[in-house]
């Protein structure tokens, strides 16, 4: 089962005991212990979404010299805004802002992840989240193509 824990860990990003109570949880099925931690994490995130998001970063992104995106995304302090899962949830977002396009950030959350058709926008921030244990917003945004 320790095996398992680490998988899902790396999987989902979350803590060794979540993940060990969610593999007890699931009677030891893997599948339905991520099932648990998303279902878990998305508790958790609506209860942060209150939250004053204070910090972030301007993220851009430039693709081929002919589409570009300029990225406002907050967080709550300047230590989660640098970590790598935050820093990754920016160009992820920015990627799907230069290829799919949005007119605004509702349209964008509910948006099909590019790299995972079974989420949204929103849940990928949604799991983000779950990681860095803070509020996430993504405030707006600017896409210009030549």
């Amino acid at each position: 089962m320790n095996a398992d824990i680490v998988k899902l860990r790396e999987e989902t990003g979350a803590g060794v005991m979540e993940c060990k109570r969610a593999l007890e949880e699931a009677k030891g099925d893997f599948a339905k212990a991520v099932q648990v931690i998303h279902a878990a994490g998305a508790s958790r995130a609506e209860k942060k979404k209150e939250r004053k998001t204070g910090a972030g970063l301007l993220y851009s992104y430039i693709h081929n010299n002919r589409v570009g995106v300029l990225l406002e995304i907050r967080c709550e302090t300047d230590f989660v805004a640098k970590s790598d899962p935050f820093q990754d949830l920016a160009k992820d977002v920015a990627f799907q802002i230069a290829a799919m396009g949005a007119n605004d950030v509702s349209e964008l959350l509910e948006q099909s992840f590019i790299k995972d058709e079974s989420l949204k926008i929103s849940d990928v921030v949604n799991q983000t989240l779950g990681k860095v244990g803070e509020n996430i917003k993504i405030e707006r945004f600017a896409r210009f193509e030549i």
